[in-house]
């Protein structure tokens, strides 16, 4: 699977399965050196597995309401071929990437329930944004965006 060279999103986040409405399974390929923002999951409960390459999961607290410096890291780990990792807003925020330069990796995510907003946080500021989802593709089909590219890949 390629991260579709030449795209201008950092990764490509593809739908398989959307659940009825309860979960969405998503296919997530992450160029060489490509990650995510840091971000939250609007109270949805993230499982991920890697299907191919090393993905670095660095994870984060919530920035104080008032805070308006370098955002805390909590802890940091590579996540390898087959192994699964799980998040959810009360254990906090995180950021995956793919620390390789020369490989592409790929990943395999459920959300439930399914979100189409979440907020990125600025890691110098801890300021949130609130971004809308999109996907690159759905059951296979290639996706136009809106805006032409998509807002955030999470």
């Amino acid at each position: 699977m390629s991260s579709s060279p030449g795209e201008t999103c950092r990764y490509t986040r593809n739908l398989v399965d959307s659940g009825n409405g309860k979960f969405n399974l998503m296919i997530l390929c992450w160029g060489e050196g490509h990650g995510s923002s840091i971000h939250d999951h609007t109270d949805s409960h993230c499982f991920m597995k890697i299907l191919q390459g090393n993905l670095k999961e660095t994870l984060f607290e919530w920035p104080e309401k008032k805070m308006n410096g370098e955002m805390t890291k909590k802890s940091e780990r590579v996540l390898r071929e087959n192994q699964c990792a799980y998040i959810n807003d009360s254990i906090g925020l995180h950021r995956v990437e793919n620390i390789s330069h020369t490989e592409t990796a790929v990943s395999l995510h459920l959300y439930s329930p399914p979100f189409d907003t979440c907020n990125t946080f600025d890691q110098r500021t801890g300021h949130k944004h609130k971004v809308t989802m999109t996907f690159y593709s759905q059951f296979g089909e290639r996706t136009v965006c809106a805006t032409g590219t998509p807002q955030e890949n999470n």
